[in-house]
């Protein structure tokens, strides 16, 4: 009878299972306890002379499916997830030109065609790339001019430490991933026959995504890919695109072009363009990634992450415009595209439109994302759009929901503004000391409360928080201009052209600076 028999799985059905359902944990201790099994307990049913055979492919079987476990637990798709660390930036040896043409580097965004909107109506980080609306790895710097830029400049949206090297995230990700086997690693590296397993493809394929992302040991995948796509003849793009990616871990970017086209010749893919721009942006050659993605356009119209990577290197160009127009072609294709929403929002917030912005902040909402941010800009349409009712609770939820200080710090800021806004310059000192509470290196803060000490007449205060701001953010100009106006109304008149003549370098369009300046020739003419 069947009353009495438990319906149980198959082990290693079982594993598989779980691997699609991406329970990679349990997944991976199933495999372990088939491969620690002795193979008596394996199969003890099947006629000798195919017992063996049968064993073998179980235990391959169990051994693929555990290193392809353990290599979605801990994997960065390598297409989006890129971060440049001081030694990339500053000690760059693929540089072709030390003074590039207007339009043509990364490294002088300012001077592209475009003519982006000015720091006085759009915030800009330390390159003087205005701040996009959706933070990605390297919106928040670009490419530092000096060491000293360098070291200040935070690397990544969650800190405002800089990342010495863009090595040292793999070895961390390295070694965290040994935390999934507590017993050491699952296969010893050093004791494997990569000749061997070359000429096993399907074996070779997970064991390659095991070495590379969850043992991040680039020396031995990039050995593994080489003698696989050698016994494949060449003709195997997949391995070819791998090599690609060794070579571009490694730095070796224009060995990874090669391999990337060699990939693309023989297999039309659209990730092997996208790792392919990803050469040409650290070449700092965004008119050929560009030049790519349009090519790539051709072959598959209507493809989102081209014509996002189109949007992004625009952006990055200082070139708003354009990046917006490719924005909204990408929400032609796909309606919820999050970064397209966020940056075309931020765009009309910026061009005097926060009645629009705030349109494409509640689809936001509607679609789920639910974070400090979204409350934050949606407070600050909200208030734009002299919408007063729903200000103060936006703010309130972005309160909230924020998850680290940073982000407290930045609510609290723009909550001071809102208060000078309204008139009420008591509740504006209090928000920006609360800004300066959550976050110590908050310039704009400093800058803001001096503004208010000046006032009330607190001249030396004042002087002293803006000495704070233009220490800690020299790309912004309105610290150096008010702590010239302070200067020069206090009669420290070479002060004064000092600060002003930082202004016009942050700012070179600023008119009231230019005046300034022109005040103080006249003053130094006269002495």
């Amino acid at each position: 009878p069947a009353g009495g028999m438990g319906l149980e799985l198959e082990p290693l059905f079982q594993a598989w299972s779980c691997f699609r359902r991406r329970k990679f944990r349990q997944c991976s201790d199933l495999c372990s306890q088939l491969l620690e099994r002795p193979p008596g307990e394996q199969i003890i049913y099947l006629v000798s002379s195919r017992y063996f055979t049968f064993y073998f492919i179980l235990i391959q079987a169990a051994w693929s499916l555990k290193t392809r476990a353990l290599t979605e637990m801990v994997y960065v798709d390598e297409i989006d997830m890129d971060q440049e660390g001081i030694a990339e930036m500053m000690l760059d040896e693929n540089a072709i030109a030390q003074v590039a043409r207007p339009g043509t580097s990364l490294k002088l965004p300012g001077t592209s065609q475009g003519g982006g909107p000015s720091p006085a109506v759009r915030p800009v980080t330390q390159s003087g790339r205005p701040i996009t609306g959706f933070v990605r790895p390297s919106t928040q710097s670009g490419r530092p001019s000096t060491m000293e830029q360098a070291i200040k400049t935070p690397r990544t949206a969650l800190t405002a430490r800089p990342i010495t090297s863009g090595s040292g995230r793999y070895v961390r990700l390295g070694t965290a991933s040994m935390l999934t086997n507590p017993d050491g690693p699952f296969i010893n590296l050093s004791r494997l026959n990569l000749a061997k397993y070359a000429q096993k493809p399907k074996l070779a394929k997970a064991l390659f995504e095991y070495i590379f992302h969850h043992e991040n040991d680039v020396k031995n995948a990039l050995d593994l890919a080489a003698l696989a796509t050698e016994h494949a003849q060449f003709k195997d793009w997949w391995w070819k695109v791998q090599i690609g990616k060794c070579y571009y871990r490694l730095g070796l970017y224009r060995e990874a072009e090669k391999q990337f086209k060699s990939a693309l010749k023989q297999q039309d893919m659209v990730d092997t363009i996208l790792y392919l721009a990803k050469v040409y942006l650290r070449l700092d050659q965004p008119v050929t990634a560009l030049n790519l993605f349009k090519q790539g356009l051709d072959r598959f119209p209507g493809e989102v992450t081209l014509i996002c990577g189109i949007a992004r290197i625009y952006e990055e160009m200082n070139n708003i415009s354009s990046a917006a127009e490719y924005y909204k072609d990408v929400l032609k294709q796909d309606n919820t595209h999050v970064e397209a929403i966020a940056c075309i929002g931020s765009n009309h917030f910026y061009s005097d439109q926060p009645e629009i912005a705030l349109r494409f902040y509640r689809r936001l909402l509607q679609m789920g994302v639910y974070n400090c941010q979204l409350f934050n800009n949606l407070g600050l349409c909200c208030f734009y759009a002299q919408q007063y009712d729903m200000t103060l609770s936006s703010f309130e939820r972005a309160l909230f929901l924020a998850e680290n200080e940073e982000e407290t710090a930045d609510v609290w800021y723009n909550l001071g503004h809102v208060a000078v806004g309204i008139g009420d310059l008591n509740l504006a000192y209090q928000c920006f000391k609360l800004t300066l509470v959550n976050n110590n290196d908050y310039a704009e803060a400093y800058n803001n409360l001096a503004v208010l000490e000046m006032r009330k007449g607190h001249t030396e205060q004042a002087r002293a928080l803006l000495q704070t701001a233009s220490s800690l953010a020299p790309h912004m100009y309105e610290p150096h201009f008010n702590f010239a106006i302070l200067s020069e109304k206090v009669g420290d008149l070479q002060r004064s052209y000092t600060a002003a003549q930082k202004s016009e370098e942050a700012f070179p369009g600023h008119v009231d600076t230019q005046q300034l300046i022109k005040q103080l020739k006249q003053h130094f003419a006269m002495l």
